[in-house]
């Protein structure tokens, strides 16, 4: 499984470019079917992928609908993908353990870097004042386009041919993710590890929020007593708190 991460990691190339606003939405997308090994027979379909919804405010009269219909299917096809996978890969875990593994695979922050690795920032199709955003709301932006993307895939050749793409982009993570711990609830590990060496238990609080009530942000603080520890983000008060305790475990040097 190592082998095939290093193939694949070789094959895409990690460019991270900036993404601009395409005022007309002139986009070659030939370039990037040729990348992922993908050519698909509706090309609006594989644009809409990229369109987020704030391009489609700027650019009402476009005549293409933003990507979220196609997210939330992509969404649905990615889970069952990897859901069967795991379920055949890990014969000997349980309910628990597949889940925790599934989580870790599909999380914002793994999908986000695959985009990035594939490219797809480069195609974005955003306003202009979210183009120049490269923080949080940028990485977001990139594991929604990842989801939409597969949804456009299983649409435009089945699920088939959106299983073959989503196994060569994830499924050499996962080796990693176990061996190295990443699947484990953070808050559960902060908790415990609070109580051992600072005798305190973790509390989290909602520092700010950001972004209209579809694409909501949220900043969380976890801190021990009255001490700030760190700071996560997250599209759920649920996720920027096990961000926070991710960041939490970095601070204190407790994921070694």
């Amino acid at each position: 499984m190592e082998k095939d991460k290093t193939k694949f990691n070789k094959e895409i190339s990690t460019e991270r470019g900036q993404s601009r606003p395409a005022s007309n939405g002139m986009i070659d997308f030939s370039k990037f079917e040729k990348k992922v090994g993908v050519k698909f027979k509706d090309k609006g379909l594989l644009k809409q992928a990229f369109v987020h919804r704030s391009y489609i405010n700027e650019n009402p009269k476009v005549g293409i609908n933003h990507n979220e219909r196609l997210e939330f299917l992509g969404d649905a096809v990615l889970q069952l993908v990897v859901t069967d996978y795991l379920y055949k890969k890990y014969t000997d875990k349980d309910e628990g353990d597949l889940t925790s593994y599934r989580a870790s695979l599909v999380n914002a922050n793994t999908i986000s870097d695959i985009a990035a690795k594939l490219g797809m920032n480069e195609y974005l199709l955003l306003s202009k004042g979210e183009a120049k955003d490269t923080g949080k709301a940028r990485q977001y932006i990139l594991a929604n386009v990842f989801e939409s993307f597969v949804g456009a895939l299983y649409l435009d050749q089945g699920y088939d041919k959106a299983e073959k793409f989503i196994a060569k982009c994830l499924f050499g993570e996962i080796e990693e993710i176990i061996e190295k711990g990443l699947y484990k609830d953070a808050k559960s590990l902060v908790q415990e590890k609070a109580q051992e060496y600072a005798f305190v238990t973790p509390a989290y609080k909602v520092i700010k929020q950001t972004g209209p009530d579809h694409d909501r942000l949220f900043t969380v603080g976890i801190y021990f007593g009255d001490e700030p520890v760190a700071e996560g983000t997250g599209k759920s008060k649920q996720e920027a708190e096990q961000k926070a305790a991710q960041n939490a475990l970095v601070a204190k040097k407790w994921n070694k």
